[in-house]
């Protein structure tokens, strides 16, 4: 009798897959005040993210989490809403903030608290402004966004994150079991027939088509998954 592929075990939600979540701090997001000010109280690291967070304090009182720029430092003052001024931290509505500014953090509808580009080094560019604000995203495509929506100035702080060498494989371990993912990966042709619907064989090879209906049940259900039809240029 084989065993339940990973995508089965996944799904299955066991410990090995489950995230730590009980080691996260928060969801860091912009503020939810109109307008307003607050100080950063302190920036920390929290395994649930790629990038520093920043524990800040508003004007009301109330303490939110948000993702720290490059620069940031301990006091520095965050201005909220359309009046703020253009200076990395503060968070502006997309139609207030100039062509060219670096921004991340950019929210999908207005008032979600952000959804695109939070990861450590990125950042976005505002092309230009209209019925909607296009802006470049760092893969390169331009999106169109409700210019009420509101986004971050300024880079991610913990770029460079991947320049460094884990150097042990305990500390690749680690990092990924942050994230609830397994950092060793076996190759289904090289799993034996029972084990993986690619496995078995004279030689390592797939041995049928690797594209697969999404509506396959979970055992059959890897390789390429519904795969798209590609558009003729």
């Amino acid at each position: 009798m084989g065993k339940r592929i990973i995508p089965q075990r996944r799904g299955r939600g066991s410990s090995v897959y489950r995230a730590p979540s009980h080691r996260y701090a928060g969801r860091a997001i912009n503020p939810k005040v109109p307008q307003g000010r607050g100080y950063v109280v302190e920036i920390f690291h929290d395994p649930g993210h790629t990038a520093p967070l920043a524990r800040v304090k508003l004007e009301s009182g109330e303490e939110c989490l948000m993702i720290a720029h490059m620069g940031m430092y301990e006091g520095q003052e965050i201005q909220i809403g359309e009046g703020a001024e253009i200076r990395p931290g503060n968070v502006l509505p997309l139609g207030s903030i100039p062509e060219g500014v670096p921004i991340y953090n950019i929210e999908a509808r207005p008032g979600d608290g952000g959804k695109y580009i939070r990861s450590g080094g990125n950042y976005a560019q505002i092309v230009t402004h209209g019925l909607k604000t296009t802006v470049q995203l760092p893969s390169g495509e331009f999106k169109m966004f409700d210019p009420h929506c509101r986004a971050t100035i300024g880079i991610i702080a913990g770029g460079g994150r991947k320049e460094k060498p884990m150097l042990k494989a305990g500390k690749v371990y680690h990092a990924w079991r942050s994230k609830a993912r397994k950092h060793v990966r076996v190759r289904g042709v090289a799993m034996n027939a029972v084990n993986h619907p690619h496995g078995g064989g004279n030689h390592q090879h797939v041995g049928r088509p690797s594209t697969v209906s999404r509506h396959a049940p979970p055992g059959r259900k890897v390789g390429r998954l519904s795969p798209k039809k590609k558009k003729k240029r």
